[in-house]
């Protein structure tokens, strides 16, 4: 689109006025020193009318020469809170985030849910504050939850009899905000993902309580936790022995994903979308993964792009993960603008 670049008015002064830039110059006004008093009031009324004028037609054309690559702003994003609750598994106060739809505070609608798991060393807040999930978000009917974890790996402590963290995502989270949220609280309207650690959160859930989610997505997942991931990553094996105890314990069993996904259903499993960096470290695994759901025909999508194992890589992978949601939860787009990543 061409933006106008000037506006000339010629009636008692000349006045050029760059209304894309903002600029103004050129203010030459006819001589009054020897006006009379009557005639000068009549000149002043025309100039404050000609200057309201110039103002309202600046504002018009501004509207006309958009920033076309901009963020959203803060209006035309959903509400976002932080909800602290007693987790009955954990037997503590645990907080989660929750970014809620535009509209949601004003309205009486209930809404489908999304679960959005951290990763390791991460916390309900990642999600929130280190990718643009508020801006992608507006463009759907949708609440999004973002709960704290810790380093657990999300599951049941082998060696922290206190820390059973499956049930607190699976059991209390769920529970809270179906009880506190006007959410739609069932099966086909409730999805969860996850980055790394949570994107393996994620699957494990699908695959262990299939009955609870209708999607399921990882972005590069962690899905050698209870298996030798420390090989690649030997920083998460303090993480990874407090979860999964001893090698061989029945816990690193129970939380195979390859036992899990041999053992699936695939009448009653969610459909699962994976995606990960060609440049990630993690890959192998992801690509193992795949492979697996390919042998089993369990229902999947596996998108390899360019990228690591960085923030940049998961911000840029939860545009078309959201649009992933919103085709298989059936979303009814939002009533707000959409929003383009600079």
């Amino acid at each position: 689109m061409q933006c106008a670049k000037s506006i000339d008015l010629i009636v008692l002064f000349d006045w050029t006025f760059d209304v894309c830039g903002g600029k103004r110059e050129n203010v030459l006004l006819d001589n009054i020193r020897h006006m009379p008093a009557a005639a000068w009031r009549v000149m002043r009324f025309r100039i404050f009318f000609l200057i309201a004028l110039v103002a309202v037609l600046t504002s018009f054309t501004a509207l006309a020469c958009p920033q076309q690559t901009t963020p959203l702003p803060s209006a035309a994003t959903g509400t976002v809170e932080q909800r602290v609750f007693h987790s009955n598994s954990l037997q503590r106060d645990m907080p989660y985030q929750v970014v809620l739809p535009i509209g949601y505070v004003a309205g009486r609608q209930r809404y489908p849910v999304l679960y959005l798991l951290h990763g390791w060393q991460g916390n309900e807040t990642d999600w929130i504050k280190l990718t643009h999930l508020t801006e992608l978000s507006a463009s759907y009917q949708l609440i999004i939850v973002t709960p704290r974890a810790e380093n657990s790996w999300y599951v049941n402590s082998d060696t922290k009899p206190a820390d059973h963290y499956a049930d607190y995502i699976l059991d209390d989270v769920i529970h809270d905000v179906d009880s506190h949220y006007r959410t739609v609280a069932d099966t086909q309207h409730r999805a969860i993902a996850g980055l790394s650690m949570g994107g393996y959160g994620a699957l494990l859930f699908a695959l262990k309580r299939p009955a609870l989610f209708n999607f399921a997505a990882s972005i590069s997942g962690a899905f050698s936790g209870p298996s030798g991931i420390e090989a690649v990553m030997p920083q998460l094996k303090p993480s990874i022995d407090q979860a999964y105890g001893t090698w061989g314990s029945a816990t690193r069993k129970l939380n195979d994903l390859d036992s899990l996904i041999v053992a699936a259903d695939p009448a009653t499993l969610p459909y699962l979308f994976l995606e990960c960096g060609s440049s990630d470290p993690l890959l192998p695994s992801n690509r193992h993964v795949a492979a697996e759901l390919s042998t089993y025909r369990l229902r999947y999508e596996y998108r390899e792009l360019p990228g690591a194992h960085t923030w940049s890589f998961w911000d840029n992978s939860l545009s078309p993960m959201l649009a992933e949601v919103a085709e298989h939860l059936h979303l009814q787009p939002a009533a707000s603008a959409t929003y383009t990543s600079p």
